[in-house]
Order: C-alpha cells, then structure tokens, then sequence
C-alpha cells in the first residue's frame, strides 16, 4: 500500500457513527447557538475525530452560527508557521463536516504559546474560517428576536499567569505580552457593555478540581476573577483541564464553566463548595442565547448531552 493511501485511510478512519439524535434544551430557531470547543489537536487520535464528527452532526441539525475555539488546537508544541503540516492534521483534515464550515473564533492557549503565535494570528489569511485578528478581542450575537444580544469576550490567559512568563525558553511569546493592558481592556469593554448576557471565554480556569499546579489559578482567581465578579459577568467558559465542570463558588454571581477535551480527557471528581457538576467525558459545549434564557449544554463524544443549564434574569 503506498504511504498517500496509508495516510488518507488513517486520517479518515475511525470516526464514530452519526448519532440518530443530540438532545439540546435551548437550541431553536429563535436563538443563537454556538459551540464551544478547546484542546483539540492531537493528530486525529484520542477521540478527536468522534468528536469532530457530533460537532458536524449538531452543526448540520442546530442552526450553529459560529465556533468559539478556546486555545490549545495544536498540542504539543504549537505550530511553527502558517505552513506547518500541523494545520492539517490537526484541524482542517479533521473538521471537514460541512457544517463546520462556519466561523472559527479562536484563542491562544499555552500550546500555542509553545510555538509561534503569531502564526496562529496568521493563518487567518489562510483560512476563510479561522477568525483570529488580535490575541483578545469581542464580539457581540444578537438573538432572533432582534432584542437579545449576548457580549463574548475572547481574552488571552497564558500571559496572566507568572508561571508561563518567567519560562521564556518553553514560551517565549508569554512575557512579551501587556497582562496589565488586557486586564484593563476587559474591565473597560465589559464596564461599558449594555448586552443582556456577558460571557467570557480564555483558555485557563479560574476555579477548577485538578492536578494541574495551583499557582495557575491562584493567579486568575487574583488578576482575573475580581474583573469578572465587578462587572457582573455570567459565565467565564474555558479549557485546560480536559473535562467538564460547572462551579459556582459561594456568593459569586459568575458560573465558572470548565468545556472538556475535543480530544482526551482527564478524570475529574466533584469537590468543593460550588460544585455544581463535573465528568470526565470528552466533548464541547452547545450554547444557546434567546428571550427566556442563556442555555449551555455538555456533549460528549457519543451525542449524548450529559448536562444543561439555563440562566435567566
């Protein structure tokens, strides 16, 4: 068998049968949905491509108007240009459905940050659907009923945190970052926001249960946490930890959402105050904005939705 054939019969193997249905309370033809997705790339192995392949299924039956795309598509060590082979195999080999053909709001996460990050921005001149101007920016969605708007920030987090900017050689770009500038643009925008919902989306948790080195979100929860509690944020959704939680800590308003692995996934238990829900299933999130309520829900690589939760005010 020559090695072409071999690679095509890798790369489109294995991915699972379409479910018959996903059921996702909120998603309508009066909303907006959209999905949520991180710590994706791993070369089509894990549960990658099942993954990919209910992302297709639910974009072709749920009215998806965009991709949030919440840091780490390249594991391990970034990408070294717009030409990497990476870009490839770990995304556009990978969500092919068309489907997925739609916008790609992206951010950096700390594997990204490994590599070249400016070729991360860079490859939205590549890709129509890679949308990926500035390392934070915000975009606003407005329900069917014309009224509805939902304010999304995308906010870089690897440069929050003391632990990625004092390892210049593992991540060089970290440092170079204005983390003072960020933190103040997000409490201007959202400050300034009239939207009904805020939601903000980076890749590092704030609150989460992990393994991971506590001094990751001992940083958040000092630089980050106060600007969303301030500013009456609604949910801050983000990656990292490869599963899913739901914490919402005693008298903060926020509910802080950790969306699993699009690929592998870590055990996870539920501890602490505030936690609401946790699996350690691989997946993404389906939210959904309209009238009555801000909808999210927890999909995983079988289509099945493990949890929905609905805020409403």
């Amino acid at each position: 068998m020559n090695r072409c054939l071999l690679f095509l019969l890798v790369m489109f193997s294995g991915c699972t049968e379409r479910p018959l249905s996903v059921q996702l309370p909120g998603a309508s033809d009066s909303a907006v949905n959209f999905i949520i997705a991180g710590d994706l790339g791993r070369n089509g192995y894990y549960e990658q491509k099942p993954v990919a392949s209910v992302m297709g299924y639910v974009a072709e039956n749920v009215d998806i108007e965009m991709i949030a795309a919440a840091g780490d598509i390249h594991h391990f060590e970034g990408v070294e240009s717009v030409h990497d082979p990476l870009w490839m195999t770990n995304y556009e080999l990978i969500y092919d459905h068309p489907g997925l053909m739609i916008d790609w709001n992206v951010i950096c996460g700390n594997h990204e940050y490994r590599g070249n990050t400016q070729a991360v921005l860079d490859y939205t001149h590549i890709s129509r659907r890679w949308q990926f101007h500035s390392k934070y920016y915000t975009k606003i969605i407005t329900a069917e009923d014309g009224e509805t708007s939902c304010r999304l920030l995308f906010i870089d987090t690897t440069p929050l945190m003391d632990k990625y900017r004092n390892d210049t050689l593992t991540y060089p770009d970290a440092h170079r970052e204005d983390a003072a500038a960020q933190l103040q643009w997000i409490d201007s925008v959202l400050a300034h926001s009239v939207e009904k919902w805020k939601i903000v989306i980076g890749h590092h948790p704030v609150y989460a249960e992990t393994s991971k080195e506590e001094s990751e979100r001992a940083d958040m929860r000092a630089r980050l946490a106060p600007v969303l509690e301030k500013n009456g944020v609604d949910v801050y959704f983000c990656g990292h930890i490869h599963n899913f939680q739901h914490i919402r800590p005693p008298a903060s308003g926020v509910n802080y959402v950790v969306n699993s692995s699009g690929s592998r996934s870590r055990p996870v238990k539920a501890v602490g105050e505030g936690a609401l829900f946790c699996s350690s299933d691989p997946g993404f999130t389906v939210c959904s904005v309209d009238r009555q309520a801000f909808t999210f829900s927890f999909v995983n690589h079988r289509g099945e939705t493990v949890y929905t939760c609905a805020l409403h005010k």
